[in-house]
């Protein structure tokens, strides 16, 4: 097996250099900076060297760049690497322009999940995006499968777009919780998490399995006058991401049939009155 390195002890390297150990990787070193950083591979990478990314380098066979998206190209370009090796960035927005002109094999290798850095993980039904030229095909595939986990390919330039598929699943389904959460409140549900769990829950699981056929609600049954009484009773920025999501979600629906053109048009005349969030005058 490769020798790892990793350069930063951050919550995610630290996370995935412990599965790699417990995968059977030699891990050949940690560097890390901060005191917080120390104390996370202490815990989570007690058998591992702490050395500078020099020494961490010169030691290992795959160098993961673990550091923050905006340092990976100042911190690899630092680094002693050679044409024997790969260098690995674990960036899900960047592609491999940050690890261009290096001699060592380039990977962008993201886990679409978040890591605490206080726990071991488990990858099991973790899908990694890899973006690679071939030579680090075999490496990449054998590292993550020892992982336990899967690998999935994505064109360097398709990077940003991968991306932003998961940010938006993924970010903005807490600022739609949370916005939900504060309109609960608001009609005086004191614990709008415990009201709302059994639903999403159910929700999230339909979804993906289904896609938008898992779709329910006022939307899917066609019910104007209710999705008008909802904005009615919101305001400010809430107001308008709902209206713009019930948007989109009349696209869904329309598209597989399950809503009438004129229904949608109805629709739309009530949504477009709060699109700026703003009930109309």
């Amino acid at each position: 097996m490769e020798r790892i390195g990793l350069i930063g002890a951050g919550r995610a390297g630290t996370a995935l250099g412990a599965a790699m150990a417990a995968a059977g990787y030699p891990l050949a070193g940690v560097s890390a900076r901060s005191s917080a950083s120390r104390d996370r591979a202490a815990r989570l990478l007690p058998h591992v060297p702490v050395l500078s990314p020099e020494e961490v380098t010169a030691r290992a066979d795959v160098v993961l760049v673990a550091v923050p998206d905006t340092a990976i190209e100042a911190v690899a370009h630092k680094l002693p690497l050679t044409t024997e090796q790969y260098v690995v960035h674990l960036s899900g927005a960047h592609g491999l322009a940050p690890l261009h002109g290096l001699q060592a094999v380039p990977v962008a290798l993201h886990p679409p999940m978040t890591f605490t850095g206080v726990d071991a993980v488990d990858l099991q039904d973790v899908v990694f995006t890899a973006t690679a030229p071939d030579a680090a095909r075999e490496v990449v595939e054998r590292l993550v499968k020892a992982l336990g986990a899967q690998v999935q390919w994505v064109a360097d330039e398709e990077r940003a777009r991968y991306h932003a598929g998961v940010v938006h699943a993924a970010n903005h389904l807490t600022t739609l919780l949370s916005q939900a959460f504060a309109v609960l409140r608001e009609a005086g549900v004191n614990d709008p998490s415990a009201t709302l769990r059994p639903l999403l829950t159910a929700t999230l699981d339909n979804t993906l399995r289904s896609g938008h056929h898992a779709l329910t609600g006022p939307i899917a049954r066609g019910d104007v006058d209710t999705v008008a009484a909802h904005l009615a009773g919101l305001h400010g920025r809430t107001a308008s991401t709902y209206a713009e999501l019930a948007r989109a979600t009349v696209d869904l629906v329309v598209a597989d049939g399950r809503l009438d053109a004129g229904t949608a048009a109805r629709f739309g005349e009530v949504l477009e009155r709060y699109r700026t969030g703003e009930a109309p005058r």
